[in-house]
């Protein structure tokens, strides 16, 4: 086989046209910077946070508050850590929280509640063409159809949810259909197939190698950057669908030069390490169809049921994306890695629901590092469960891809492309604009 040394920029996403350039210009890493002047005498008030500090908050508040923690969000214009609690009788929990530098408020619904709301939706109505994730902005489980949720199927559903209660779950229509983004054209290929390169890692025996979707498999095994080119990476380890929709695709030459860093056109930024999501966080996605686009976290754990089957463990949000932008990746401006393009609906002229794999989950999974500093301190120890989730023989997707019809499979694995594109709309927050 003959092997091919990846350029730099190529490594990391492919020049998207000047569209792109202009869009990507203001994504500094310095842009959103901690505004938290706060001294100790006011440890009381509501602290100023980056999101990915509000992150951190919320992960200790939880294990602090116990059964009192009822989620939390990130309010970006305040740039504020909301949380949730049940407080009770015991008051307490909200002095606790307070003091934490949390914006503190009470709510009716527990996690314990919700949590068990999700597990009615999954034993009563998994559905192709819905999905679910708590918001916890509303303190309910958001539940959202696609258009092919009609009839006896949409009764089904109506139904489980009235089972819930009053006020557990509401019910979202969507206009779009769920679908997973593959798609043919250019960037990666294989076969007739195309995808988005998510992240460069570090595989756990040192080799380079890119985290991309898992249900990209329709393609194959082995990558090109180049429609009908020498392959570059081959399939390693991959999970779609199940719990995620990750691959690992290792770079057939070791000596290929795989920087941390997303190529946003006329700059790169730097991926400094992975991090978790938050409700309520600004965020951006590169992808090989539409390039930069922009938007929100909108709910975590997300359930969804796919044709091809259900996938758990996803981040929610109202990033467009179209086919080819499958397993591109989803950061911050300050240069943590988030999520993986996994599928969704609508696209990026009507806007849309659109699902992430998280980051940190699927470093533990292969057992990768990414960052200079190791992927948030997910490492190779976390490799060997994924020899039992994610080493299974390649599988296919679902979509047609490039003219080739993609079937269906457990642990489906599958390949990456370069992100490029044009820019896309974005919120004023960001200071990109309308390019689209």
């Amino acid at each position: 086989m003959s092997h091919k040394r990846i350029p730099k920029r190529k490594a990391a996403i492919a020049v998207g046209g000047a569209v792109a350039l202009g869009a990507a210009a203001i994504l500094l890493p310095n842009a959103n910077a901690s505004q938290d002047g706060a001294s100790d005498d006011a440890a009381a008030a509501p602290r100023t946070l980056k999101a990915g500090d509000a992150s951190d908050l919320a992960t200790q508040l939880a294990g602090l508050l116990g059964d009192a923690f009822a989620g939390s969000y990130y309010d970006g214009d305040s740039k504020q850590l909301v949380v949730n609690v049940v407080p009770g009788d015991n008051n307490n929990v909200v002095v606790q929280a307070e003091k934490a530098g949390a914006v503190v408020r009470e709510v009716d619904n527990s996690m314990t509640e919700l949590d068990a709301g999700a597990r009615t939706l999954k034993a009563e109505a998994t559905i192709p063409g819905t999905s679910w994730a708590v918001d916890p902005r509303t303190n309910k489980i958001l539940v959202t159809a696609d258009r092919t949720v009609t009839g006896e199927k949409w009764d089904q559903l109506e139904s489980t949810v009235r089972s819930l209660g009053s006020g557990m779950a509401t019910i979202k229509k969507s206009a779009g259909t769920f679908k997973t983004f593959v798609s043919g054209g250019d960037a990666i290929f294989a076969g007739g197939a195309r995808c988005s390169l998510g992240f460069n890692v570090t595989a756990g025996d040192g080799a380079p190698a890119f985290l991309t979707a898992g249900h990209c498999a329709a393609g194959g095994d082995q990558w090109s950057d180049q429609q009908g080119g020498q392959p570059i990476a081959t399939v390693d380890q991959a999970l779609f669908p199940g719990a995620g929709d990750f691959a690992l695709v290792r770079y057939d030459d070791p000596a290929t030069q795989a920087p941390s860093e997303v190529d946003l056109g006329d700059q790169t930024l730097a991926i400094s390490q992975a991090a978790e999501a938050t409700v309520g966080q600004e965020v951006f996605r590169m992808g090989s169809t539409t390039g930069l686009a922009d938007g929100q976290v909108l709910g975590l754990n997300a359930t969804v049921n796919y044709p091809e089957g259900t996938v758990t463990g996803l981040i929610q949000t109202d990033v467009c994306a179209e086919p080819g932008d499958s397993g591109g990746s989803m950061f911050t401006r300050d240069g943590l890695a988030i999520g993986l393009t996994s599928g969704g609906s609508g696209d990026c002229t009507s806007g849309g629901e659109t699902f992430f794999q998280p980051v940190t989950t699927a470093l533990a999974a292969v057992g990768a590092t990414l960052g200079a500093e190791g992927g948030a301190g997910v490492g190779a120890d976390g490799g060997e469960e994924a020899g039992d989730q994610a080493g299974g023989d390649p599988a296919g997707a679902g979509e047609e891809a490039g003219g080739q019809e993609a079937g269906g499979g457990q642990n489906a694995v599958d390949g990456a492309g370069d992100g490029a594109g044009a820019g896309q709309h974005t919120g004023d927050d960001s200071g990109l604009t309308q390019t689209r």
